[in-house]
């Protein structure tokens, strides 16, 4: 089956620019969100994170 599969793909023109292209595509959004979460404010991650707890108690008075 992967012999199939290698001779399909090397039959193909242009196909070794494919991998390089998902390559820097995944390095590209990895480095994006790295700095993203680098960048944000502990307070903000605090709030974030107080979310869930927050909308249960909501909730939970909303039904009462």
């Amino acid at each position: 089956m992967l012999k199939f599969v290698k001779h399909h793909m090397e039959s193909i023109d242009g196909i070794e620019i494919y991998p390089l292209i998902s390559l820097t595509i995944f390095f590209v959004f990895f480095a994006g969100m790295l700095i993203y979460v680098f960048k944000r404010k502990k307070k903000d991650w605090e709030n974030l994170s107080n979310i869930p707890l927050e909308t249960s108690n909501r909730l939970h008075h909303e039904e009462v």
